[in-house]
């Protein structure tokens, strides 16, 4: 049942739309490749703090739960 459910969803991620409409307006003008970069720029940089979040908060619980099993 599971397999089904993930192959459902790597077809169903084809024909999805992973833009923003503001996004795509942008890219689509056809404008200089500087715009597309600076799009992608701004991806990176929104997708940092999240992995940041997430690697501190596993931090944290690592090293508490090294810190209570030392003592």
């Amino acid at each position: 049942m599971s397999k089904y459910i993930i192959i459902l969803s790597f077809i169903c991620s084809i024909y999805s739309n992973a833009q923003c409409a503001m996004c795509r307006a942008v890219l689509e003008t056809g404008g200089a490749n500087s715009e597309a970069e600076a799009v992608n720029n701004g991806i990176v940089y929104l997708m940092i703090f999240p992995y940041l979040l997430v690697g501190i908060i596993a931090f944290i619980i690592y090293y508490k739960f090294f810190r209570e099993s030392k003592s």
